[in-house]
């Protein structure tokens, strides 16, 4: 069944509707729309939701966590303008979606979560997919991965209360960060962060609403 339990919407009609939202919401950039043409999103949405796959908004996934709505994922990756040689850092797995989108733009992508079962179905999906170019980690991405930077991009999909030190620390000079600020019970605000020569800029985007980036890793 398709999303919105339309039976009798096509593939095509789908895909179609899909991308008309992206670019209804401000998603112009074509190398992104196209990323987001060839990844599936209902391959990460299981149970229930799946039905739900394809419309903008956010769904549930294991370990009490989100998937983002397509339009900001969109939006996020938008921002951050990736170049074919970059080498990304996410923060935060979750369904893998976001990481997907990014293979298909960047060089080299690292993501980690603090949720084991859901690194392990994202990997799985990106197996699949043959996404060779992902590399998953298990591990509190609070302090990012010290052993792989400096990264051109890093993408935060867990609102913090202020862009963490440590990702800022690993930033390349000239990289962007794009990442939710604000508590976790109030409205957030995206924040794009361009490392310069004398320190960082920060661009307010759009209000969203993440689930809190927290320190530790999870018990699933």
């Amino acid at each position: 069944m398709t999303a919105g339990g339309d039976p009798a919407e096509t593939q095509a009609e789908r895909q179609m509707r899909f991308l008309y939202g992206l670019r209804s919401r401000g998603v112009t950039d074509t190398r992104v729309l196209t990323a987001m043409e060839k990844i599936d999103r209902g391959l990460f949405v299981r149970g229930h939701f799946a039905e739900r796959a394809y419309d903008d908004m956010p769904l549930p996934i294991a370990c009490g966590q989100t998937i983002s709505q397509p339009s900001v994922v969109g939006l996020m990756t938008q921002a951050a303008n990736i170049q074919p040689r970059d080498t990304i850092l996410e923060v935060g797995t979750g369904s893998g979606y976001q990481a997907a989108i990014l293979s298909l733009l960047g060089r080299r992508i690292y993501t980690v979560d603090r949720h084991r079962r859901l690194v392990r179905d994202a990997s799985e999906v990106f197996q699949a997919l043959g996404l060779v170019n992902i590399t998953a980690f298990t591990a509190d991405g609070s302090f990012g991965l010290p052993d792989q930077a400096p990264f051109d991009r890093i993408i935060v999909t867990a609102a913090a209360e202020d862009p963490p030190g440590p990702l800022l620390a690993q930033l390349k000079i000239g990289g962007i960060m794009v990442v939710p600020v604000g508590q976790s019970d109030t409205v957030q605000s995206l924040i794009k962060v361009t490392r310069g020569m004398s320190g960082y800029d920060y661009e307010e985007l759009r209000t969203v609403r993440f689930v809190p980036l927290i320190e530790g890793l999870g018990t699933e």
